[in-house]
């Protein structure tokens, strides 16, 4: 028997499917972004330091301004770049996605992910009040090697495999958990929180962790995750989502005139 080499379900009707759902995705995030851009105010967030002023266990000093963020232009941003990358694999990188597909791995959704969910991210801090930089330095290399671990799934879980380890998985758990704790934290300590930024904890929580959930599935191959090509639209849709419901949950409790 010839050992398999291309994933469940990706075939040339899927990738085709696939095609226009990425050129779908791309017309609908940069709407969004082009919308954000123009209709979101001026308002930004001061990211500040406070240093140590001795040895250890001296009082730190008064937190001192570093630099602003515009949080438009941040949620902009992040709409910005998950439309480019779907503009890129439906277009001049197709041939690379869908040859990483048969592979059964997306090497754009992972440094897409790195890049705009690590934005949502500080922005869900901002929000929870946490704006200490290296607080947010840290948060930031959680997040982002939370998505490195769930690459390293997809590579040591080639199809065709004999066995399957989710190793990669739950080390992505434990580091993606972490920022999530703290922002918790903040959250749970502050003496008041706007309902809004609840709202954005829940939601953005709930689709956070839908995206482990729909790797695990895909991987324990439940039902239509047996099929790698559904788990990519999965991915799709969840990142649509959860991309949409942040910027404008943001936008109508901060940036709406």
């Amino acid at each position: 028997m010839t050992p398999q080499t291309t994933s469940t379900g990706v075939d040339d009707p899927a990738l085709t499917s696939l095609r226009r759902w990425n050129l779908g995705l791309t017309a609908l995030h940069l709407a969004q972004a082009v919308a954000m851009l123009i209709l979101a105010s001026d308002f930004a967030i001061t990211v500040i330091g406070s240093y140590p002023q001795g040895p250890p266990g001296t009082a730190l000093a008064e937190a001192e301004p570093i630099f602003d963020v515009r949080i438009g232009v941040a949620v902009t941003l992040f709409l910005a770049l998950a439309g480019i990358d779907h503009l890129l694999t439906a277009t001049v990188f197709r041939r690379h996605y869908e040859n990483d597909l048969r592979r059964g791995i997306n090497t754009f959704r992972w440094v897409e992910y790195s890049l705009s969910a690590t934005i949502m991210l500080v922005l869900i801090a901002f929000y929870s009040g946490i704006v200490e930089i290296t607080a947010l330095i840290a948060l930031i290399g959680a997040n982002v090697a939370m998505i490195l671990f769930g690459w390293l799934q997809e590579v040591m879980n080639p199809p065709g495999r004999t066995t399957t380890t989710m190793l990669p998985f739950w080390f992505g758990c434990i580091a993606g958990g972490a920022p999530w704790v703290a922002i918790g934290w903040n959250l749970l300590a502050a003496e008041v929180v706007p309902g809004f930024v609840y709202g954005i904890f829940v939601s953005l929580f709930v689709f956070f962790m839908s995206f482990a959930l729909n790797q695990w599935l895909q991987y324990r191959q439940v039902g239509r995750w047996h099929s790698y090509a559904f788990g990519e639209k999965g991915y799709l849709v969840l990142s649509l989502v959860a991309k949409t419901a942040l910027a404008w949950q943001i936008f109508g409790g901060s940036l709406a005139g």
